[in-house]
């Protein structure tokens, strides 16, 4: 197999019908990598529109459990790009993040917005830092990835394109980017635990090459100090030649999941899907979407 084999593979699908298995290929084979951490860029953005920081500092889960938050959100959503939205353990998992938001109440602009990120956030990673960028039919499929998703979570008013998507991310962070100071605890939390998989001696290099991924407004929203210039160069232009690195590889043959993550600590001996996350009190409200009874069992994997 050649570098750009699996890149003639996706555009042989259409993206409207074969959007799952479009996303699949790029996102576990093409750009396992760097999917990660743009999935973690994007949920970072979150924190700095105040009322998704303050909730989530106010229920701790990112304060005080932020590795078990951190590989559960990526476990629940992994299992869906895995199995596929008709499979018993992607419904479980979808059952699962719909029980936990709504324990709360969500405004529906704030899901739709993280919604955006997870759509527009890997694109511009990979056009910022990718071996190759993210191309037109793969955005296309991307979009129409997370419109099914969102969905599945009730979600209303959903963009209709990739440019639909980027458009109401931005107008959004516009207008809704600002200070608070449970946003600003659990952007540190997640440095924090971002530096806690390196040596301590390295915890202050991390943050700051953390820092230096960061635009300006999402800087200022958390009043997060802006890095040196050269820091920022320093970064970035590291990340664009591990693309370059990468581009000379040989492909992928295997594909490579969340769950085979270093970063997922908290599930060596496995982990069951319907179990992950924070669950719900009595008369709290459930999932918005019907779903089958998970029967015992579904959803197991023996290592995380």
């Amino acid at each position: 197999m050649q570098r750009y084999d699996r890149l003639r593979e996706i555009l042989r699908l259409d993206p409207d019908k074969d959007f799952l298995a479009i996303y699949r290929l790029t996102a576990t084979y093409e750009f396992p990598w760097d999917f990660t951490r743009a999935l973690e860029l994007a949920l970072f953005r979150t924190y700095a529109v105040p009322g998704i920081g303050r909730l989530l500092a106010e229920t701790a889960e990112f304060t005080e459990r932020a590795q078990k938050r951190y590989d559960d959100t990526a476990l629940l959503l992994d299992a869906v790009v895995e199995h596929g939205f008709a499979h018993e353990t992607a419904r479980t998992a979808i059952r699962r993040i719909n029980q936990m938001h709504r324990s709360y109440d969500i405004p529906n602009d704030e899901m739709r917005y993280v919604l955006c990120t997870f759509v527009v956030i890997p694109a511009r990673w990979l056009d910022a830092y990718g071996w190759r960028k993210m191309t037109h039919h793969e955005r296309r499929a991307s979009a129409n990835y997370y419109a099914t998703l969102g969905r599945h979570m009730g979600i209303q008013d959903i963009p209709g394109s990739f440019e639909e998507f980027e458009a109401v991310l931005d107008a959004y962070e516009a207008e809704h980017f600002a200070w608070d100071e449970g946003g600003r605890r659990v952007a540190d939390a997640t440095l924090d635990l971002l530096a806690s998989w390196y040596p301590a001696r390295l915890a202050p290099a991390v943050r700051g090459a953390s820092l230096a991924l960061l635009d300006d407004a999402l800087l200022d929203a958390f009043r997060f100090a802006r890095p040196h210039p050269r820091v920022r160069g320093l970064v970035r232009g590291a990340l664009r030649l591990r693309g370059r690195a990468v581009r000379l590889l040989p492909p992928r043959r295997a594909p490579h999941y969340a769950r085979q993550n270093p970063e997922i600590k908290g599930y060596r001996d496995g982990y069951d899907v319907g179990e992950l996350g924070t669950f719900p009190l009595p008369g709290s409200g459930g999932c918005p979407v019907p779903h089958q009874r998970r029967s015992s069992g579904a959803g197991t994997h023996p290592t995380a």
